[in-house]
């Protein structure tokens, strides 16, 4: 079986680790499990290239994920950021573990010799052994920026995702979200194939907007799922009316979507209208009416690798297929 994962952040990252559970690793042969990760979020910050989704499912499936955060190393120092702040350097709200830098300047060298991220990504990856294919869904720039009020002066202007999210906590008036780059950009190696030849595309619980969303901004995605012969099956990051982690609510709200499974289901529309979807999971509890699409409700808490699984099997019931 061939199932391609479209995710990105902690939610994404998780969920992988449920795919896995399910199907077994993707070394082992019996399945070919490829994840398209979303780059949105990557930023260059110290003349350091950061990737926080890609090193988020590497760290998470290779066990080095700190349990706590669920984000960055595990065992983690700060060091290097204490003697930043001693230097007065900026940006000062961007923490960089100790464990972490090391993966960005190996990361950073790389690209630095003609390298692309994609190659950069596998051979990182053959350090961690996560047992899933980490494909970014671009080795170009396609950045996640956000439209806001400054704060200080009550202007309109653009700022990075890292500094809306991470400085602002996305607490300051927000307008909209811009993917730059974006339009320039090129599905990375084996992406296009990895869905147009998989026997089902699952939608992962990851932010619709800044992560599934900017996935989707990069030419060429959108046409290959409305095209793929596999079933495309999404999973609602939508509990009960809120978004269990992250900022989902805050971005959903800033176009106009409301915090709902429903929405979100509409949000990405039926494949036998103009959308991606063929089958939706929600919540046990939530209902969604989605024109053209399968809605299907399972409990969704990912409270273990197990849990997850069985919600992964639900997706590939509804897809018509068994592991």
């Amino acid at each position: 079986m061939k199932v391609t994962v479209l995710v990105g952040g902690v939610g994404g990252a998780r969920f992988l680790e449920g795919v896995r559970s399910l199907l077994g690793r993707d070394d082992d042969g019996e399945h070919d499990i490829t994840a398209i990760v979303n780059v949105g979020d990557d930023v260059w910050m110290h003349g350091l290239r950061i990737t926080p989704d890609l090193d988020t499912c590497m760290y998470t499936l290779g066990g080095g994920i700190d349990p706590e955060r669920g984000w960055g190393h595990a065992n983690e120092t700060w060091n290097a950021k204490e003697e930043l702040a001693a230097y007065g350097a900026t940006p000062d709200w961007f923490g960089l573990g100790d464990r972490d830098i090391a993966t960005h300047l190996i990361r950073t060298r790389m690209l630095r010799t003609g390298y692309s991220l994609s190659d950069v990504t596998a051979a990182l990856c053959v350090r961690w052994q996560p047992g899933v294919a980490l494909l970014p869904v671009t080795d170009d720039r396609s950045e996640t920026h956000v439209v806001v009020t400054d704060p200080d002066t009550g202007d309109r202007k653009a700022i990075h995702f890292q500094e809306w999210w991470v400085r602002y906590r996305a607490r300051i008036e927000t307008h909209d979200f811009v993917n730059v780059g974006a339009d320039d950009a090129r599905p990375a190696p084996g992406v296009l194939s990895a869905i147009e030849d998989a026997d089902v595309v699952l939608l992962a619980p990851s932010n619709p907007v800044v992560s599934i969303g900017a996935i989707l901004a990069v030419p060429g995605i959108r046409g290959a799922l409305r095209t793929t012969t596999a079933k495309v099956i999404g999973i609602s990051p939508i509990v009960g009316g809120a978004a269990l982690r992250g900022m989902a609510d805050d971005c959903l709200s800033a176009i106009g979507v409301e915090t709902t499974a429903e929405a979100v289901g509409n949000h990405y529309g039926s494949r036998s209208d103009t959308g991606i979807l063929d089958g939706w999971l929600v919540h046990t509890g939530d209902t969604a009416e989605i024109p053209g699409v399968t809605v299907r409700s399972v409990p969704l808490l990912m409270t273990d690798p197990e849990a997850t699984a069985a919600m992964v099997r639900a997706a590939l019931d509804i897809a018509g297929i068994a592991p």
